[in-house]
Formats: structure tokens, C-alpha cells, sequence
């Protein structure tokens, strides 16, 4: 599996429940989600168990990447798994966890993707993938107020 996985992790400097309260708010997610220059336009939000995100991630070019979101889990302030589809209903490209862990005030942010094969791992780590997750989590340190 090692050759199919993608681990980001940062340390924020705000506590577990804000950063967690940023991840799971229909509101926030949309507004930090994504690399530097990106934005999202949600078409459908529900941040538990069971529920889903559809969006559309857009590019500062304007070039439209759907993508889909199945939530597996949402562990309160610890965990949450999804699934990440290849837009609405298309298919599935990899498996994603983010972990949140308490560390005297701050949080430790880490996020994994396991893709579908070693090949599609190694694309996206060709694109930069690791370096646009961690512009990700900065976003979301800025969004917390912790940047």
C-alpha cells in the first residue's frame, strides 16, 4: 500500500475543536478547501456520516475539476474517511483520511490518500500533489485564525 499513499501533515496552532469545527462546517469547508488560488462551488454539502460534498474545484486558470466526496466516517474531533470520486457519481480515485491530534493547544493535521493503484500515486506526487495539500492546510491555519 505504501506506493499508493500520500501522507500531508502540519501542526496548527489553534485547538482540535476549532480546527475541527472549520472541517466540518458546511459554511467554512467550501471557503479554504484547496490550493492557493482555488475555490469551490458546492452544489451539495452534508458533513456526517453517510452524508457527501459534490463540488466543483476551480482552478485560478478557471479550468473545473468536479469531484465528489462520500463521507465513510466524521469521528468528532478526531477522524474523518471519505471517499473521493471523479466528479458526481463518476469514478472512484482514491480513499482519504484526515486525523486530528491535540497537542498541548494545537492540532497535528494529518491527512492520507490511498489512490486506486501506484500509477495514479505517482501522478499526483508528480504534480505536485504533496505541495498543494500542505498550500491546503494553510489554508485552513489562516481560516482558524492561526496562520
Amino acid at each position: 500500500m505504501d506506493d499508493r499513499t500520500m501522507i500531508i501533515e502540519r501542526v496548527i496552532k489553534a485547538p482540535v475543536a476549532v480546527v475541527w469545527g472549520a472541517w466540518v462546517n458546511p459554511v467554512s469547508l467550501p471557503q479554504w478547501w484547496g490550493p492557493d488560488g482555488f475555490s469551490c462551488r458546492t452544489s451539495r454539502i452534508d458533513l456526517r456520516t453517510g452524508g457527501e460534498w459534490v463540488f466543483d474545484m476551480i482552478a485560478p486558470d478557471g479550468k473545473v475539476f468536479p469531484n465528489h466526496h462520500l463521507y465513510v466516517l466524521i469521528q468528532p474531533q478526531s477522524r474523518i474517511e471519505y471517499t473521493l470520486l471523479w466528479g458526481e457519481n463518476g469514478p472512484k480515485h482514491a480513499d482519504a483520511s484526515v486525523d486530528l491530534q491535540e497537542l498541548d493547544g494545537q492540532t497535528r493535521v494529518t491527512m492520507r490518500m490511498v489512490s486506486i493503484t501506484p500509477e495514479e500515486c505517482a501522478q499526483a506526487k508528480g504534480f505536485g500533489a504533496e505541495a498543494l495539500g500542505l498550500q491546503t492546510l494553510s489554508k485552513l491555519a489562516k481560516a482558524v485564525g492561526a496562520a
